[in-house]
């Protein structure tokens, strides 16, 4: 069974939760439950497009609220992605390849490549831009 993107239940959730540009630290918390409870069961096409929505938003929140002065930090958004989602770093060994190149990615001596964030993304049912500078 495929399971397709249904529009009106992806405009019940769009209403019911409002996504928004964040603002404040109040509005990226109320956003980040919101995120964990989405990120610890299965999500439909719906909820998983409110999901990466969600993150996307997070994230621009955070970098210019909490690294005005910094660009994109594909290792914090790594890190964090790893936590919330209760993964270890062998399963980023898994997707990566080698422990190697995870340690030296989470060390920040490797920047991600654009093959190595398609595979991260596909892992965290995230955006890959998300970690690339």
């Amino acid at each position: 069974m495929t399971l397709t993107f249904n529009l009106e239940k992806y405009k019940e959730l769009l209403t019911a939760y409002l996504p928004k540009l964040i603002k404040s630290e109040a509005e990226n918390e109320q956003a980040l439950g919101i995120v964990e409870d989405l990120m610890h069961r299965k999500r439909t096409p719906e909820e998983d497009e409110l999901y990466q929505l969600l993150i996307t938003l997070i994230e621009k929140f955070e970098q210019e609220y909490y690294q005005p002065s910094q660009q994109n930090n594909p290792v914090s958004m790594l890190l964090f992605l790893l936590e919330e989602s209760e993964r270890s770093r062998d399963d980023l060994v898994a997707v990566l390849g080698t422990e190697d190149l995870v340690d030296n990615i989470l060390n920040g001596q490797d920047k991600i490549n654009r093959e190595q964030a398609r595979k991260l993304g596909e892992f965290f049912h995230v955006e890959s831009s998300l970690f690339m500078e």
